[in-house]
């Protein structure tokens, strides 16, 4: 089979050239904007049901809700059936759809105490018809008693995800743990071309494994706060060195949760970028509430790009 790649294209000093006209950042879904923080957005490869994360506007609450297009439209969301009561969130389908992992709090055994950390469970199905299973614990090596956020799932079923396990280089890492065929393996952390010191969290893994899109917080080449950064395998399989996205994407707010829908060659990933200016002046309460309500107006909100004039995805 021919390795599939990513080329990088026009990239300068570590960020992207300017995005072509038809190609800006876009409000994704905009009618979830009711909605105080939207996030963890997971895609069907087929383009027809979609999985994502509905939290408080501070995080008390966090559950997994989900969208499906019926007849061009999206319907209204609806909270899956094993969520709503514990802190779930970060939902991930599997290539063949018939697997969905999240990050959750919740008890091992359905009992009373409450997990202090999070592990990554999943749910399956027979048919994409078929109603979801109760919820499982991916266990052990995967799970520790630190945390396991955000997984991502190759089609070879390798398992990318963040840790802060003491394996760690830095506060937050992102580990990968292999498929063997029966199990999965010991994880290991990525090597220092995508982790550091500091925080590297939310990674997505393309299908082929040939891509990898992260957040890394407050770097030395980030715009501010949090940035998308990308990184694509070698032969050798190792990776390349992470290359900031740059203004292209990234703005001087929280990037984070990337994901890519390899047909249409979309980013999706979720932002709290806000364009309102400081100093601006109202004459009415009703322009105000305009300003305050409008869609990036630093709420966590679910965006869009086409990547095409960026890069070129061969999977």
């Amino acid at each position: 089979m021919k390795y599939p790649f990513l080329y990088l294209l026009f990239m300068f000093s570590g960020v992207f050239g300017q995005a072509q006209n038809n190609d800006i950042v876009q409000p994704a879904f905009p009618a979830l904007a009711e909605y105080p923080g939207i996030r963890d957005f997971t895609l069907s490869t087929e383009g027809d049901e979609a999985y994502f994360s509905i939290q408080s506007l501070h995080g008390e609450l966090s559950l997994i809700a989900s969208i499906r297009k019926l007849e061009n439209d999206w319907t209204k969301p609806q909270i899956v059936s094993f969520s709503g009561k514990y802190h779930d969130l970060e939902p991930f389908l599997s290539p063949d759809n018939l697997r969905l992992y999240f990050a959750s709090s919740r008890p091992k055994n359905n009992g009373k105490e409450e997990k202090k950390d999070y592990d990554i469970w999943y749910v399956e199905r027979g048919s994409t018809e078929d109603v979801w299973s109760e919820p499982v614990n991916l266990g052990l090596p995967v799970n520790s008693n630190q945390n396991e956020f955000y997984p991502s799932v190759a089609a070879n079923k390798n398992l990318y995800f963040t840790s802060d396990r003491p394996s760690s280089l830095g506060k937050d890492d992102i580990f990968v743990s292999l498929w063997n065929g029966k199990a999965y393996d010991e994880p290991k952390p990525l090597g220092e071309s995508i982790n550091s010191e500091g925080y590297e969290f939310n990674a997505y893994i393309s299908p082929s494994e040939s891509f990898l899109i992260f957040s890394g917080y407050n770097r030395s080449d980030g715009l501010g706060s949090g940035d998308l950064y990308i990184s694509h395998r070698e032969r050798n399989l190792s990776w390349r060195k992470a290359v900031n996205f740059g203004s292209v994407i990234n703005s001087d707010k929280i990037d984070y949760c990337p994901f890519v829908d390899i047909k249409t060659k979309t980013l999706y990933f979720t932002s709290k970028r806000s364009s309102i200016k400081p100093g601006t002046v109202f004459n009415s309460t009703e322009g105000l509430l305009m300003e305050l309500n409008k869609y990036d107006n630093g709420l966590s909100r679910l965006y869009k790009i086409g990547l095409e004039t960026i890069i070129h995805v061969n999977e």
